[in-house]
């Protein structure tokens, strides 16, 4: 239900981002209403009034204007400030701190503390989360999803030549290009991506055919979701479901999605999901 408060929110996204599609699979079931701007990938002017270059970006107005940056801190932010009568949006984000880190690589990025975290009172805490050991596993399969599963999406839709070129041949109609530019981009970033998946597979330690690294990921979850339950969270999806959820979707109509449905158990549970987002 929509919190009696107004909460104003627009999500500055590319369509054919795991992590913006996360978060637009989180707004969708809680029935949220938002406006969308579809970010230029190669100039990025809709963000120019943000220090913080990448995407998702939300600003979300629940009285005051307010910057929320990270997939997973604007899924928890929102999630508790739904919960949450307590406290206003903006002290809930203070919760999320920023903090700068260095990569092996040597890049300074930053990185969220607390973000799988709901910030509930006990009482609130007790109702969405009856037992800890539930609490536990939503927060354990969020992470996978950010730290795994999203890292097996790059390598497989640019796996070869072929997929590249219709994966950018996808990202140019669904996203924000100019004539010109979508052309090169089409061309020219099928053929990097395609080298760039490869170093992808390096970096990640995944087999030689990725296929196999995605098939058993995705079974790896549905066994976690178990045979006795719809959704990991229940009845319902957990914020764990619509964060797997988010990253699978944006593979859809692509050969690894189709690859995907055939050689794992995910489709009964997929489709679930689409269901129940399509319902709310």
């Amino acid at each position: 239900q929509l919190p009696a408060r107004s909460l104003q929110l627009t999500l500055y996204q590319y369509k054919t981002c795991p992590f913006c599609s996360k978060v637009r699979a989180f707004l969708d079931y809680h029935g949220l209403p938002y406006e969308i701007v579809e970010v230029n990938p190669i100039m990025r002017k809709e963000i120019k009034f943000s220090s913080y270059r990448k995407v998702p970006i939300l600003l979300a107005n629940a009285g005051s204007p307010l910057q929320l940056n990270d997939s997973s801190v604007i899924i928890s932010a929102i999630k508790t400030y739904l919960i949450s009568k307590r406290n206003s949006l903006e002290e809930i984000v203070s919760f999320y701190p920023p903090m700068k880190t260095v990569t092996e690589q040597g890049k300074e990025v930053f990185e969220y503390g607390n973000k799988y975290w709901l910030m509930l009172d006990e009482k609130e805490t007790k109702r969405v989360y009856p037992v800890k050991e539930v609490r536990v596993e939503e927060m354990k399969w969020r992470k996978w999803a950010d730290d795994w599963l999203v890292h097996l999406i790059s390598p497989n839709v640019y796996r070869t030549p072929r997929e590249a070129l219709a994966s950018f041949d996808y990202i140019v109609r669904e996203g924000k290009f100019g004539t010109v530019e979508g052309f090169f981009a089409k061309y020219m970033g099928a053929v990097a991506m395609f080298f760039i998946s490869k170093r992808l597979k390096k970096r990640h330690h995944l087999q030689d055919n990725v296929r196999e690294d995605l098939y058993e990921a995705v079974n790896e979850w549905v066994k976690a979701v178990g045979k006795h339950r719809l959704f990991m969270g229940g009845n319902q999806p957990n914020l764990a479901d619509l964060a797997v959820y988010g990253v699978l979707r944006v593979m859809e109509g692509l050969e690894a999605f189709d690859d995907m449905m055939v050689h794992t158990k995910i489709q009964p549970w997929y489709q679930r999901m689409e269901e129940v987002i399509q319902k709310a």
